[in-house]
């Protein structure tokens, strides 16, 4: 089976493609979502963000706070390279996992990760494919700001810590422009998924 990835940077609707790949019947495993859950649960992890960023990190009950732990390791790109080398040992683990579980049941055409850092935390290494999502910034900034939980200043923060969308374009093996309509994206999506089916 396929093990593929699904990137691309703030706000170019990564997820919106990644949802209909799994409407297709492709195991999508986000990368976002088992990184939350892990932050939440793993007491080694806990104690190495501790360790790393400090008890400032941490809510009124010893929990990671995960908006504490944003504002510090989105500073700069020193501290989110500290961030995701403790994260993304964990989040490899788990891929090989579920890849392992899913190609025992053999009913998914193929196994895609849908993530944000694949390249940049060279993950793409260990994958077939990469889907590149890109769009132009200014749609991009429209997308982010209309989901209401960061500011301007944030999301262009973030966008500078991600690898640029011209390098990602030139490293994938394919390309959504997501810059016109969601049937746009469906139609771009599906042309994608016969070709790796």
């Amino acid at each position: 089976m396929l093990k593929n990835g699904i990137t691309g940077g703030i706000g170019v609707g990564k997820s919106a493609a990644a949802n209909l790949f799994r409407k297709m019947g492709v195991h999508v495993f986000d990368a976002d979502i088992i990184a939350k859950n892990l932050l939440n649960t793993s007491a080694v992890i806990q104690n190495d963000l501790m360790a790393e960023f400090g008890t400032d990190i941490l809510d009124v009950y010893g929990k990671i706070d995960r908006g504490k732990l944003a504002r510090v390791s989105f500073q700069d790109e020193y501290h989110q390279s500290n961030l995701n080398s403790i994260i993304h040992p964990h989040i490899f683990e788990e891929i090989d996992r579920e890849f392992d579980k899913i190609c025992s049941k053999n009913k998914a055409p193929f196994f895609m990760v849908d993530g944000a850092l694949i390249y940049e935390s060279g993950l793409d290494s260990h994958l077939d494919y990469i889907i590149v999502v890109t769009a132009k910034l200014s749609i991009r900034m429209e997308r982010s700001i209309k989901k209401g939980n960061l500011d301007r200043e944030d999301i262009l923060r973030r966008i500078d810590l991600q690898w640029p969308c011209e390098t990602k374009v030139r490293m994938a093996d394919f390309v959504i422009n997501n810059n016109t309509t969601e049937k746009d994206l469906q139609s771009e999506v599906l042309e994608i998924f016969n070709q790796l089916s």
